[in-house]
């Protein structure tokens, strides 16, 4: 009983940071291969949480659709196996990891500030890796 009170109130601090999110006038405009904080939220089952009382989670950013949406991959620095995962080192060095089964589109509206640049090598062993996954 003590987890389901506990997820109710995430789920409520995030509906709460969601509605103030949704009618905000954050603009930005983040490019491929950017990896970004995002307010990624808290989710359903086993789809990937943001972190903190703000949801955070850093992102690539595969695509931009538009001025408004983006096809991002969610990144964590816990290092996992499998075919769904691709480990790899950031420009700093630091064992970082791309989660392809929490592929999503977001709304621009989610996007908190810019963290770096995945390389072009990095970038494009993803974009072969989630092609042949899809």
């Amino acid at each position: 009983m003590e987890k389901i009170n506990k997820d109710i109130g995430k789920f409520v601090s995030w509906t709460k940071l969601k509605i103030r999110i949704h009618f905000s006038e954050r603009k930005f405009y983040p490019r491929e291969k950017q990896i970004w904080w995002v307010n990624l939220g808290h989710n359903v089952g086993t789809e990937v949480n943001g972190k903190n009382k703000h949801f955070e989670r850093p992102v690539l950013v595969l695509k931009r659709y538009h001025n408004d949406a983006c096809l991002v991959l969610p990144l964590s620095s816990k290092l996992k196996v499998g075919n769904y995962y691709m480990n790899y080192k950031d420009e700093k060095e630091k064992d970082s990891v791309i989660n392809f089964s929490q592929v999503r589109s977001i709304s621009i509206k989610r996007f908190i500030r810019m963290i770096s640049k995945m390389d072009d090598a990095n970038f494009e062993n993803a974009r072969v890796l989630l092609k042949s996954l899809l």
